[in-house]
């Protein structure tokens, strides 16, 4: 491998286009060499240079590429992740990894036996609603945490038009394995794998025929519990972040900026991204010595998505430790597919 990484890209939609070619751009450590584009043929007039394939075969078949992302179908994961492993290259795979425990397991296993990494794709650890709730409970400022709830919402009452998600023959479709593995694994991220966990799963749209609402409670030692909650039918959203304990609690309207600045058109290098607007701002009610209430806001970080393709290249380059471990997203796996 040269001294930079070769980047294939499986897909230029939505996800291409906004989540991971900018960012593979950006960083140093990368060249963005190749994309699939089956028909509108975008990629090379937004970066001059790269291939555009008719194919996923053709871009695997590319032997000047070292690392493919796989942003396809939630169905395909398991058998693009499969051939490109089998093919020479390192993956970063979005969530879900796979839809199954013991595909993803293979998969981890494969991946061993062919000396590559095999990297899920977990943007939303690097949320800036998440990052100040990471820091406010790392702080122990609140005491000993009693229940923390995690929720992303939306009002979506039409049935998409992707399919894959939507019809329950594919596999890991519905909102469980769309939203679920972004909350899950933000659960995992802070408190590791619950000791039990009960999940509730739901469709309330007209014409639905998947999962438009999910549940889930974590149970973790001390009596601590973990609720998360996603809907497609919220009018008005709730906090996306509450957390109590027993020396006080904090509240987060609001997970990130950065999807709707990169749909608008931002690029992670503009003045501005990342920052959240002010009424986004974090609350922290601390109970103080004479039994009353002191009210701070708090600016969380900035978010940034540019950290995960940056923990990947060191990942890949030099060995370090990728935060998203393999047992992250067994037990991730484990609630999403029981």
């Amino acid at each position: 491998m040269s001294s930079k990484i070769n980047v294939g890209l499986m897909a230029y939609g939505m996800s291409g286009e906004v989540f991971h070619a900018p960012f593979i751009h950006l960083n140093d450590g990368f060249n963005f060499v190749a994309v699939t584009e089956r028909s509108k043929k975008q990629a090379a007039e937004d970066y001059p240079g790269v291939i555009s394939y008719d194919t996923i075969e053709e871009l695997i078949d590319d032997e000047n590429i070292d690392l493919i992302i796989i942003n396809t179908p939630n169905y395909t994961h398991y058998e693009y992740a499969k051939k490109c492993l089998l093919a020479g290259k390192h993956i970063l795979v979005e969530k879900p990894f796979t839809a199954t425990v013991a595909q993803a397991k293979e998969l981890f296993e494969l991946a061993k036996n062919v000396d590559k990494k095999a990297l899920v794709y977990q943007n939303r650890r690097f949320d800036s609603g998440f990052k100040i709730t990471k820091e406010i409970i790392e702080s122990g400022k609140l005491g000993k945490l009693t229940e923390v709830y995690f929720r992303f919402d939306r009002y979506r009452s039409e049935i998409g038009p992707k399919g894959f998600k939507e019809d329950p023959s594919f596999e890991a479709s519905g909102l469980s394995y769309d939203l679920g593995p972004h909350l899950i694994d933000q659960a995992i991220a802070l408190f590791g794998k619950p000791e039990r966990f009960y999940k509730v799963l739901a469709n309330h749209r007209e014409g639905g025929k998947v999962d438009d609402y999910f549940f889930i409670h974590l149970a973790y030692p001390n009596n601590l519990n973990v609720y998360l909650t996603a809907t497609l039918l919220a009018a008005d959203i709730p906090p996306a972040f509450v957390v109590n304990g027993s020396l006080g609690a904090f509240s987060k309207n609001h997970g990130d900026v950065q999807e709707s600045q990169l749909l608008k058109g931002m690029k992670p290098a503009d003045e501005g991204y990342g920052v959240e607007i002010a009424t986004d701002a974090g609350k922290l009610t601390l109970v103080t010595l004479d039994g009353g209430r002191e009210l701070t806001t708090l600016t969380s970080p900035k978010g940034n998505y540019g950290e995960i393709f940056e923990l990947a290249y060191q990942a890949i380059a030099n060995h370090q430790p990728y935060p998203i471990t393999e047992e992250d997203v067994i037990s991730q796996l484990e609630i999403l597919e029981s």
